[in-house]
């Protein structure tokens, strides 16, 4: 018997495309061209922990290679499994290309396995849970990922309590632990407004995310840890956070600098959010960088092609995406080692902030 952790002499290119070889690709064609058994192949495509790192990354390697592409109806029929992964998208224009990014992550991530990917659009006029409801119940997915988590997030419960497969784009305030992947908005808004203060403004605003969402919390505890420190004056603007139209922004923006004792500098969790602020201090007849700077999250190049002013940090939401779906293919194939299914993902500071922080 082979070994799990071994290959034998690795195929040649033109074993691969020789006539036993052609027509549809089935686990015995990448069994045969790697020398495994065909249920260790079939396990490692699942990415079931049992199998070596190794193993899995050739047995993947293999199946792209062929062009292997698993018969999900027969599976479905031996194994009860839909070979599907569901991503519960919240539809919000804050974070630009957002869908995009996150989905191209999980794709590379599922690519040579035998998962596909569908994409479950979450309304606002519908409640999580509902949403939640509507896919285990239905038997639609073997795993699910959502984002936008709330601290005691009633669909982290309810999918904790049937066993239900999962990875979210967010922690929670839970007791008990789940497979996550989060950016770390602590460090994010610390650094950031830190970075303001040093570039001496007196009074930083922060522009914060919705309190419902623990990343709001996340977004305030950093702002507010900052400006403690320093010892200034600041401000969270009310009225408005990342969720509220552009329009809105702007406009609260340009009302609070009519006002007194306006901020002096903005704390931006997203990009849009960034582009309304500078609409409306321009309304205002202010410049950045003269009057006020900014500093803001990054996850597209749009905010640096058309304000290189702003001072980013930067996101990546493609290898945030990437490892959602490796790490819900760890959980379905069995991982429950929970330091192996928990990421939280360091922002990328800039080099040139370290003399002046």
């Amino acid at each position: 018997m082979t070994s799990i952790g071994r290959f034998p002499k690795p195929a040649r290119s033109e074993d691969i495309g020789s006539p036993a070889r052609r027509g549809k690709p089935t686990l015995r064609t990448i069994a045969e061209i790697t020398g495994l058994a065909v249920t260790t192949v079939s396990r490692a495509l699942a990415e079931a922990p049992q199998i070596s790192a190794d193993t899995r990354k050739r047995v993947r390697e293999v199946a792209i290679e062929i062009g292997y592409s698993p018969d999900r109806a027969a599976q479905r029929l031996k194994t009860g499994r839909t070979n599907v992964i569901a991503v519960l998208l919240d539809p919000h224009e804050e974070i630009l290309g957002y869908g995009t990014s996150i989905m191209s992550g999980i794709a590379k991530a599922l690519q040579g396995t035998s998962y596909h990917l569908i994409v479950m659009p979450n309304f606002l006029n519908t409640t999580n849970v509902e949403a939640v409801n509507y896919i285990t119940r239905n038997s639609m997915a073997d795993g699910l990922i959502f984002s936008r988590t709330e601290p005691l997030d009633p669909r982290v419960m309810l999918l904790s309590e049937i066993g239900f497969p999962f990875v979210t784009h967010g922690r929670t305030e839970l007791s008990t632990p789940h497979a996550y992947v989060d950016y770390d908005n602590f460090t994010f808004s610390y650094q950031a407004t830190r970075r303001l203060i040093a570039k001496g403004r007196r009074k930083p605003a922060l522009i914060s995310g919705p309190t419902d969402f623990t990343f709001g919390g996340h977004l305030q505890h950093g702002f507010m840890t900052a400006v403690r420190e320093a010892g200034c004056a600041y401000e969270i603007l009310s009225g408005i956070d990342l969720d509220s139209p552009a329009g809105d922004i702007r406009d609260r923006v340009r009302q609070r600098y009519a006002e007194p004792d306006p901020p002096d500098s903005f704390m931006c969790g997203g990009e849009v959010c960034a582009l309304a602020t500078i609409t409306g201090m321009s309304d205002c007849g202010l410049t950045l960088g003269n009057e006020y700077d900014i500093v803001a999250k990054q996850t597209s190049h749009l905010l640096g092609a058309i304000q290189p002013q702003v001072e980013t940090i930067y996101e990546d939401l493609t290898a945030t995406g990437e490892d959602m779906g490796r790490v819900l293919l760890q959980r379905i194939g069995g991982e429950t080692d929970v330091n192996k299914l928990q990421l939280l993902l360091s922002p990328q500071i800039p080099a040139n902030w370290s003399a002046s922080n």
